[in-house]
C-alpha cells in the first residue's frame, strides 16, 4: 500500500508542486487548502491521473483553535478512503508572506506571521501526532531568508527561524518513535507569494538570478523535487538537517 503525505497548503505554489511529485513518486496525497476549493480538486484530479489516491480538506493554518476538529474530519476522511487512520509523511508548508519594511510592520503583521508560520505549524504537528505512523517524517518548509537577508522580510524570516529551531527540538523528542524531521529551506522562488514579487518584478528576478550560483531563480518544480527526494524510501536517517534548496544563492 502507497504510504500517505499530509501538505498544508497544498493547492497552489510550492505545496501543489510537492504534492504532484511525491504522487508521481507513488505516495497517496492529502492536501489542505484555504479557501480555493477548485484549485484544490484540480490537484486531486491531477494525483489521481497519476494512479495515486488524493483528497483535499479544508484548513486555516492561522487559526489553532480549530486544529482539534480538523483532525477528527481527517481521520473520518482517511477510513472512508483508505480505511486507515494514520499518515506517513506531514510537510508543515501553508502560510502567506508581507512584505514591508521593518519600521513600518504592524503588530497585526507579525502576529499573523506568528499564527501562519510558528503557532500554526507547532500544534498542527502536535496534534497530529497520535495520527503520524512511527517511523513517519515530518518537513517543515522554512526559507532562505533565515541564512540570507532581504529587506521587507524580517518579520516571516523571524518565523522561519523559529521553525528551524522547532525542527531540532522535534527530532530530538520524537527520536523515540523513530520520527525524522527535517528543515527544508527554498531559496527565491517564482511563484506568487508576497503577490508574485521574485516572479513578476524583472529587475527583483534578474537580481536574485545574478546571486545565485546557477544563473536563475528557483521554480516550484524544484522545490517539488527536492522534497520528493527527501521523502523517498532510502532517506530516512538523514534527521534534523537544513537544507537549503537555492541553486546556491548568496554563497
Amino acid at each position: 500500500m502507497s504510504k500517505i503525505a499530509l501538505i498544508t497548503g497544498g493547492s497552489r505554489g510550492l505545496g501543489r508542486s510537492i504534492a504532484q511529485h511525491l504522487a508521481a513518486s507513488g505516495r497517496d496525497i492529502v492536501i489542505t487548502y484555504h479557501r480555493n476549493a477548485q484549485a484544490a480538486n484540480d490537484v486531486v484530479e491531477q494525483i489521481e491521473q497519476l494512479g495515486q489516491r488524493a483528497l483535499a480538506v479544508q484548513l486555516d493554518i492561522a487559526q489553532a483553535d480549530s486544529f482539534a476538529r480538523f483532525v477528527t474530519q481527517l481521520s473520518t476522511l482517511l477510513n472512508e478512503k483508505w480505511q486507515l487512520n494514520h499518515i506517513d509523511f506531514l510537510i508543515n508548508n501553508a502560510g502567506t508572506g508581507v512584505f514591508q519594511d521593518y519600521q513600518s510592520t504592524t503588530e497585526a503583521q507579525f502576529d499573523q506571521m506568528v499564527n501562519e508560520h510558528l503557532k500554526g505549524p507547532f500544534f498542527l504537528t502536535q496534534a497530529l501526532l497520535p495520527m503520524i505512523n512511527d517511523g513517519g517524517r515530518i518537513l517543515n518548509v522554512s526559507s532562505g531568508l533565515t541564512r540570507m537577508t532581504f529587506p521587507g522580510f524580517s518579520a516571516y524570516a523571524s518565523m522561519k527561524s523559529a521553525v528551524e529551531t522547532l525542527t531540532m527540538y522535534q527530532a530530538r523528542e520524537l527520536g523515540e518513535r523513530k520520527i525524522s524531521v527535517n528543515t527544508l529551506a527554498p531559496g527565491a522562488i517564482e511563484t506568487d507569494f508576497g503577490g508574485g514579487y521574485v516572479r513578476d518584478t524583472a529587475e527583483v528576478n534578474q537580481h536574485l538570478a545574478d546571486i545565485t550560483a546557477l544563473g536563475r531563480v528557483g521554480l516550484p518544480d524544484d522545490i517539488g523535487g527536492a522534497v520528493a527526494a527527501l521523502l523517498a524510501d532510502g532517506t530516512a536517517w538523514i534527521n534534523a538537517q537544513r537544507i537549503e534548496v537555492s541553486g546556491g544563492q548568496n554563497i
